[in-house]
């Protein structure tokens, strides 16, 4: 009995071992066989919509959740009608021997079910993403990206829980790619690349200059109330020569007229900022600033003061790489025909849509900005049509700075905002005119960039003449 016992295990052993070596050879056939698909094959050739997702999602697919970390991912697979085919989520490294590890697990997921081909569905969840996603592209396996908010209002549909982790999260992600809730993830290439990085760059060095101009208006407030009244425009250059050398009243009574407008004329400056030097003395004279501390205050100020300066370098030397960048894109000169639309708003709103080729109509970059129009409505309660404020912040941002900027310098631009404003039929607001005439602004620049034509003022007013004869015809 013991003798047949052994036998069968055995032979169960052995058979396991063939099976594993089976699909260990499957597996390494299917990792030669993987084929990615991006936007450019899937977004360039029409309109990707619902029925085509659905349709990219074949019987022979594994259907991949991954919920993103910093450090670590986990993964989870199903099928094509929604049956899992992982025991438990899989976690991995972001690391190349992580994303190895992930790769073999999924082959032989694959292999086991047989599957031919992957999709990776994920969350973009601040940019840990990037590195995972273009490796997977790499290696054959099809990326793409859910709303994570879409991920937090089907999480009860799983097991009726509030419950929300990252070993329940890929399975809810995975679930949301089978019913075809999912964008083509895109990471800017080429120039473009540059573009974003820098002009992200220049944001995050401009909050910096923003946040060391505040503390320097403490200090001075502290020490020198008067400063604004004396000096004039703080970050101005007359200003910051004077803050570096003597910021406080006591330093200034010392230096006195000719002693302030001797580090004006080292600093090699010209203007009427010498006609300030009596008026300076006179509000240092009578300041009623603490004069406990004002040692500490004054290196406090000298720092603040030369790291705006170096910042002010810095922003003057990414500005002009961005510029360079921006004129390198084919029509892209042309846009700046346009008054009041100047390189530095044009490569904000380059950089933030990136390659232009990948939109099929211009409403999808309205929406990527989140400037599409919706309203809540029911019945006979007709809600309040807005923007959604959904997509990036920064491409809204600089395209309601265009906006502004054309009303104040473009006659064609200024005379439709007075159209919006004071129609007879449905007069918009202030701030609803601006968000329109950023639309249009963004329609410009996107039939400029695809047809390579030159901007042509009369083409804006054509609103205002169909308008007028509508009503004419009435």
């Amino acid at each position: 009995m013991n003798v047949k016992t052994k036998s069968k295990k055995n032979q169960v052993v052995v058979e396991n071992i063939f099976e594993q070596q089976e699909i260990i050879a499957k597996a390494e056939a299917i990792k030669s066989q993987l084929q990615a698909s991006t936007w450019r094959e899937l977004e360039t050739n029409g309109k990707f919509d619902k029925n085509d997702k659905l349709s990219f999602i074949r019987d022979d697919m594994l259907i991949l959740g991954c919920d993103v970390g910093s450090e670590t991912h986990y993964i989870r697979a199903i099928d094509a009608r929604g049956r899992e085919l992982s025991k438990s989520a899989f976690a991995f490294a972001n690391s190349t021997e992580g994303f190895q590890n992930a790769l073999d697990w999924i082959t032989k997921h694959a292999a086991a079910n047989d599957k031919t081909q992957v999709v990776m569905g994920l969350e973009p969840t601040g940019h840990y993403w990037f590195c995972l996603a273009v490796w997977m592209i790499e290696n054959g396996i099809s990326v793409v990206q859910v709303n994570p908010y879409a991920v937090k209002q089907t999480k009860e549909i799983e097991d009726n829980s509030q419950l929300k982790d990252d070993r329940k999260d890929p399975k809810l992600i995975a679930n949301l790619v089978k019913d075809g809730n999912f964008g083509m993830p895109y990471l800017p290439e080429g120039i473009y690349a540059d573009m974003r990085r820098l002009s992200m760059f220049r944001d995050q060095l401009t909050e910096d200059r923003i946040r060391c101009l505040n503390r320097l208006h403490r200090e001075m407030k502290i020490y020198f109330p008067e400063y604004k009244d004396a000096i004039g425009k703080v970050d101005g250059s007359f200003c910051m020569e004077i803050l570096k050398a003597a910021p406080f009243p006591e330093d200034l009574k010392k230096l006195g007229q000719k002693g302030i407008e001797q580090v004006w004329h080292n600093a090699k400056l010209r203007g009427r900022g010498y006609n300030r030097a009596v008026t300076i003395l006179g509000y240092a004279e009578n300041s009623v600033g603490l004069k406990d501390g004002a040692d500490a205050g004054r290196m406090a100020v000298k720092w603040f003061v030369e790291c705006i300066l170096e910042l002010d370098e810095q922003l003057s030397d990414i500005e002009e790489q961005l510029n360079q960048k921006c004129r390198e894109i084919p029509y892209a000169t042309n846009i700046l025909d346009i008054s009041g639309v100047g390189e530095h708003i044009l490569s904000g709103i380059l950089a933030e849509i990136g390659d232009i080729k990948r939109f099929d109509d211009v409403k999808e970059i309205q929406k990527m900005a989140g400037m599409g129009l919706v309203a809540c409505s029911s019945g006979k309660h007709e809600g309040k049509t807005r923007i959604s404020h959904r997509g990036r912040k920064w491409l809204r941002y600089w395209l309601f700075q265009a906006a502004k900027s054309v009303v104040a310098h473009a006659d064609e631009f200024k005379e439709l905002h007075i159209y919006y404003t004071t129609r007879p039929d449905n007069p918009l607001k202030k701030m609803q005119s601006l968000i329109v005439l950023a639309c249009k602004i963004l329609r410009v620049i996107y039939a400029i960039l695809n047809k390579g034509g030159t901007y042509d003022p009369k083409k804006l007013l054509s609103d205002i003449k169909r308008n007028t004869q509508a009503v004419q015809a009435a």
